[in-house]
């Protein structure tokens, strides 16, 4: 009984596949049809371009249209320009260290550097706290030798 109504589903399914396949066959067959018949006959209709005039209609207006219409100097900017061209440069105004090529990493210690001054600081800071407990827990000998490398490191420090 299942089976029977399974295979009636998939006759109806064939079905609705063969009407669209019509279907779509006759959309083919009428668009190749129009464009046939359009194509033979030479009615195609483009829309006519409009060309406008940007003259300005008031007459004060049009005098100060006439005088930016003038056109440039343009001998004398050529001049100019090939009077420039002849100068010489001076190379010994180049500074040569501007011109020698960054090393591979520049980049890479620039991102860095933020991190690692971070990292300098915690060090020191973990350093000094373990000086500390060594104080609380050491002998009198430590203190003695902690105390002179201390004064050791602000003498050099100043």
């Amino acid at each position: 009984m299942v089976i029977a109504d399974i295979m009636d589903g998939v006759g109806s399914l064939e079905e609705q596949a063969l009407k669209r396949k019509e279907r779509l066959k006759n959309l083919k067959r009428k668009n190749t049809n129009e464009d046939s018949s359009s194509s033979k006959s030479d009615a195609i209709q483009l829309p006519k371009p409009k060309f406008r005039s940007y003259k300005p209609q008031d007459e004060s207006l049009q005098e100060v249209k006439l005088a930016d219409a003038e056109p440039p100097a343009v001998d004398e900017q050529v001049k100019d320009l090939l009077e420039a061209g002849k100068e010489k440069v001076v190379l010994q105004d180049l500074d040569i260290s501007s011109l020698a090529p960054r090393k591979p990493d520049w980049d890479l210690k620039r991102d860095v550097a933020k991190k690692l001054e971070k990292l300098e600081r915690r060090t020191q800071k973990a350093i000094a706290e373990l000086i500390w407990e060594r104080l609380k827990h050491g002998t009198e000998e430590n203190l003695g030798a902690i105390m002179t490398m201390t004064d050791n490191k602000a003498t050099d420090d100043d």
